[in-house]
């Protein structure tokens, strides 16, 4: 795929509404393309900006699906951003740890509703942790730690990889009674770059340590619950 092919189809990608072999070759475009990763990250932003701005009686709900004609206009306008080089100029002088911080936290929210928005939140469907964590081997730099706590309530459906921050990462799916739980395993740099904790929109971000790698769970659960979720993974080994 070019670049070209790639400006066409990152609304539709945006949107969740690709195939999942074009998606897969739209991310593996992603990945050698330092120009494209950077305008998706931006239309993510445009659309957030943009729906700060309406009135609370006509901002969508978090889950409900930004018109592709829309995002394709908004596209057209970051790829020409990126083209001139202010997009560069405007990162970099922007690029403060509180800066970092909201992106990176705007991200994972962004990710999670993303994936619910999708007809399939997962790459891989599985509940059995030696065939998720195999699974990731040679996609990323380093397999999560996986274990699945369905006698407990919170089982393992499986997993996928995402972007946050410009970076692919492993996320692993559970699911507690009707909610769906990710939990994005972070690089070390990002576990100062992002609150311990943080709501949005109804949903809840918080950090946990799994396996000695930081990661961000997301979801709409409970407080009590979310806790009881924090404790089991941040004690798996």
């Amino acid at each position: 795929m070019d670049c070209k092919a790639s400006h066409v189809l990152m609304p539709l990608y945006f949107d969740g509404e690709l195939d999942r072999a074009t998606s897969r070759e739209f991310e593996a475009h992603l990945d050698e393309c330092g120009e494209c990763r950077a305008a998706l990250i931006e239309l993510d932003a445009l659309r957030a900006r943009i729906q700060n701005r309406l009135p609370a009686s006509s901002t969508p709900a978090p889950l409900r699906r930004t018109p592709s004609r829309w995002l394709a206009l908004a596209a057209s306008w970051v790829l020409a951003f990126v083209a001139g080089g202010a997009m560069m100029t405007a990162w970099q002088h922007t690029s403060t740890v509180s800066v970092a911080q909201t992106q990176l936290t705007h991200d994972l929210f962004a990710s999670h509703w993303r994936a619910l928005a999708a007809t399939s939140p997962i790459d891989v469907v599985s509940t059995d942790q030696h065939t998720v964590k195999p699974w990731f081997a040679g996609k990323i730099a380093v397999a999560p730690v996986v274990h699945d706590f369905a006698s407990q309530g919170y089982a393992l459906i499986g997993g996928r990889i995402d972007y946050v921050g410009g970076e692919r990462v492993p996320v692993l799916v559970y699911r507690f009674g009707k909610h769906l739980i990710d939990v994005f395993v972070l690089p070390q740099t990002a576990a100062t770059s992002i609150d311990q904790r943080t709501q949005s929109q109804g949903y809840v971000l918080a950090m946990v340590n799994l396996g000695g790698q930081p990661a961000a769970i997301v979801s709409d659960m409970g407080q009590s619950e979310l806790e009881r979720f924090k404790d089991l993974l941040s004690t798996a080994r």
